[in-house]
């Protein structure tokens, strides 16, 4: 399953819109609240982000992301 995080860089300041970035994991999962669990742990053990929103992303909003976005997975 592929999520898309959404995130601050720092838990320093208060979450902006404007300084909002995501990035792509792929987090093998039976479920989808199993997969967002997951996708928090590592993300919260390996960087100092601030964890807005996890999004579990459909086929078509994959398809989406790699035509449209900057669709890169995040590995740790």
């Amino acid at each position: 399953m592929i999520y898309k995080v959404f995130y601050q860089e720092t838990k320093d300041r208060s979450p902006r819109r404007e300084t909002t970035k995501v990035i792509y994991v792929e987090i093998d999962a039976k479920e989808e609240l199993e997969g967002r669990i997951k996708a928090r742990k590592l993300i919260e053990e390996q960087t100092t982000y601030n964890i807005e929103h996890i999004e579990l992303l459909s086929d078509n909003h994959l398809e989406y992301e790699k035509e449209h976005g900057v669709f890169e997975l995040t590995t740790f």
